[in-house]
């Protein structure tokens, strides 16, 4: 970037928290690599994040600490969404004794903002800052759905459609195709395409003027549920949620007005 008001050792560091954003500790070698920094550089990064309380070192990896949620906590705080969602989704998934969760789009990715979680399914852990590919989930689906025609195009356009798992759609023109689906009908389903053994169905969280601000999903177990079981057992308390979620923030936005 050419812009004289850039700083390029901010951007670096950044680049350092978000490599070790991954699941284990991660060696020196392994944030230079995924950083594209220098080993010695990398080093630099590092050492100033640990002094700073941002990064811990053990046995010659490094970890972030819990300090680095001060930096999204100020985002997240500022939110109504969260705090008015997430009591309804600790309903929903009572209710329905599956998780729930709603996110955002943020560049590629989805970034859950709030979570109920019914119970473990998936590999992977799952908490309020997790962020998947857009692309081969329902909630991101849901939201490309929500964009203008112009900014789908140009996101489709740069988007790596990598399988995740046999049934993952990476086709652009098949993804195209599947998100004027979700359009027409007003949720999206994703059966097994982000991870083996896992559905989900999600609906668009619409702000006061119709714009699709959030989505909200639940997901199920493969094997014990199926997919006409999503849309007629899971698709109506899901809507009735998202639209009891979409209430309460035009209230709260008519409050803060008046």
């Amino acid at each position: 970037m050419s812009d004289g008001a850039f700083v390029q050792s901010l951007e670096r560091g950044l680049l350092v928290i978000r490599a070790l954003s991954a699941p284990e500790p991660q060696a020196l070698s392994d944030v230079a690599r995924t950083t594209g920094l220098s080993r010695a550089a990398a080093r630099r990064f590092l050492l100033t994040l640990e002094q700073l309380g941002y990064v811990r070192q053990a046995g010659g990896r490094f970890a972030l600490t819990p300090r680095t949620l001060e930096l999204g906590y100020a985002y997240l705080s500022g939110l109504t969404l969260p705090e008015v969602a997430q009591p309804h989704l600790e309903a929903l998934a009572a209710r329905v004794h599956e998780s729930s969760s709603v996110s955002i789009l943020d560049g590629d990715d989805i970034v859950y903002v709030a979570r109920a979680p019914a119970r473990r399914i998936m590999r992977v852990s799952i908490s309020v800052g997790t962020r998947f590919p857009a692309y081969a989930t329902s909630m991101g689906r849901v939201l490309l759905a929500g964009l203008a025609d112009e900014e789908l195009a140009a996101r489709l356009a740069r988007a790596d459609l990598r399988a995740l798992t046999s049934r993952t759609i990476t086709s652009a023109a098949r993804l195209r195709e599947e998100i004027a689906r979700v359009r027409a009908q007003g949720y999206a389903l994703v059966d097994e395409e982000l991870e083996a053994g896992l559905r989900s169905i999600a609906a668009p969280i619409r702000g006061r003027h119709g714009t699709v601000v959030a989505a909200m999903n639940l997901s199920a177990h493969a094997p014990r549920t199926s997919v006409a079981a999503l849309r007629r057992d899971l698709l109506p308390p899901l809507r009735e949620t998202a639209t009891a979620v979409e209430h309460e923030l035009a209230a709260g936005q008519a409050q803060s007005l008046a």
